[in-house]
């Protein structure tokens, strides 16, 4: 299993965001993300503010359990359609999510 930096890494990319993208989402910087990203070591309160940026939650799992949550995950994994790129007004939207607020569409 990647480590957790990885894999919200990976998790913004699914998502397709940009690292630019956390300023609107979670209040950091590109700059701060970027290296929190690379060999950052963030408290817990950074990372759940993350997690709920990247519509994820944070889960501790007791050893026991965890290879029946990777099989899981494994088969959700597999069982679920590849994933289709944004459309033009979802990144829009991530990049600016005060838009359409008040039914302006502008």
């Amino acid at each position: 299993m990647s480590t957790l930096l990885e894999q919200l890494k990976k998790r913004r990319i699914a998502l397709g965001l940009k690292q630019k993208d956390m300023l609107l989402r979670i209040g950091i910087s590109r700059q701060q993300y970027q290296r929190l990203e690379s060999k950052g070591n963030p408290r817990l309160d950074t990372l759940e503010l993350i997690s709920k940026g990247l519509k994820s939650e944070l889960l501790l799992i007791p050893q026991e359990k965890l290879l029946a949550v990777k099989a899981i995950l494994e088969t959700e994994n597999e069982s679920l359609p590849t994933e289709t790129p944004k459309s033009h007004k979802e990144n829009e939207l991530a990049n600016n999510p005060w838009q359409d607020l008040l039914g302006d569409n502008e």
